[in-house]
């Protein structure tokens, strides 16, 4: 595990390779591992366990890689091939669950506007939730902050001119201005460590249900694909729009459960952060990207509902799972030891 405290020393932190969950990821795995496969997407369901999987892992190459996989795998034409299938796929059925327009305004209003009924993930947790259910939240949601800002950074090199500018000073505060110790993914893996859960990258993916592979896989798509880059910066403005509301209620929730100090840091860091970078997205990225190339409003717009349909989709199984209707995770967490503060 990757060293949190700045007198540390750090060490190289890289996830295992986690189970299959059908034909497809099994045939990757196979390939990952060195048994040379022949990779059949078949036909795997676009939003299902199997595919979602599959696809994530292809993706994984491109960050860290795996424990024993070798590295040049990342370019191994098989895997790219597959990958291009199950791109096309989750891309397919994920446009035809959007309204769709190019109307960004409008789409970042949508953004804002907070639900009357208050209901959701941090709803709950800031009001009735328990600690076992914030600990299954913050296992899921690792999957994504031990890669904080990792998928948007593919971007930068992809804009110019104040739209670039504007990202990286986001991107700059993601990781800490320059501090190991204050970067987000950081402050995140402290969290994890207080609440009693394995802080390594990657820890939870045999956890985490399609619902919420889907989301980090949305990122990294369009990340790494130049021709949706104005949907990955769509899909970042979700991120920084609307995760200052939430932050403040998870941080009620830290505590009103008394989680300890690093749990409430991590959220309230974004309280702050992200009401900045709020305006900063919208003044300084979005304007002068859609000034300079405005053919990319549709792919900011299907970005911004994209992130929006595959949050809501993850953030109802998971109270599903808390009401008691379905499993929030495919296996449960090993029980937390730590009494809260």
């Amino acid at each position: 595990m990757t060293s949190t405290g700045s007198t540390s020393v750090e060490v190289l932190d890289r996830p295992r390779l986690p189970a299959g969950r059908g034909p497809l990821s099994a045939a990757v795995l196979d390939q990952l591992a060195g048994r040379a496969a022949s990779i059949d997407v078949g036909g795997a369901e676009p939003n299902g366990e199997d595919l979602q999987l599959a696809l994530y892992l292809c993706y994984e190459l491109h960050y860290r890689g795996f424990i024993g996989v070798d590295d040049d795998l990342e370019w191994d034409p098989a895997l790219l091939s597959a990958r291009a299938v199950m791109e096309a796929r989750f891309l397919a059925a994920l446009r035809a669950d959007l309204p769709g327009g190019d109307d960004v305004d409008q789409a970042v209003a949508d953004l804002l506007a907070e639900p009357i009924d208050g209901t959701g993930v941090s709803h709950h947790l800031s009001t009735e939730g328990t600690i076992e259910q914030l600990r299954e939240y913050v296992a899921l949601r690792s999957l994504y902050h031990r890669k904080e800002a990792d998928p948007q950074a593919w971007v930068i090199p992809r804009l110019q001119g104040q739209a670039k500018a504007g990202l990286v000073t986001v991107e700059n505060d993601e990781y800490g201005a320059g501090r190991g110790a204050r970067m987000h993914s950081v402050l995140f893996a402290d969290m994890m460590v207080e609440l009693d859960l394995d802080p390594g990258y990657g820890a939870y993916v045999g956890h985490a249900p399609a619902t919420v592979l889907a989301e980090i896989n949305l990122m990294s798509l369009c990340g790494l694909r130049r021709r949706l880059r104005g949907a990955a910066v769509g899909q970042f403005a979700v991120i920084e729009l609307s995760s200052s509301p939430a932050s403040a209620r998870l941080v009620k929730a830290a505590k009103r459960l008394r989680c300890g100090p690093a749990t409430e840091r991590f959220y309230a860091e974004h309280v702050v952060a992200d009401a900045v970078h709020e305006q900063v997205l919208r003044r300084d990225v979005l304007a002068p990207l859609l000034a300079l190339e405005p053919g990319l409003a549709a792919d900011v717009v299907f970005g911004i509902q994209g992130s929006q349909v595959l949050g809501h989709r993850s953030a109802d199984a998971l109270l599903a799972g808390w009401h008691g209707s379905t499993a929030s995770l495919r296996r449960p967490l090993p029980a937390g030891h730590r009494t809260p503060q």
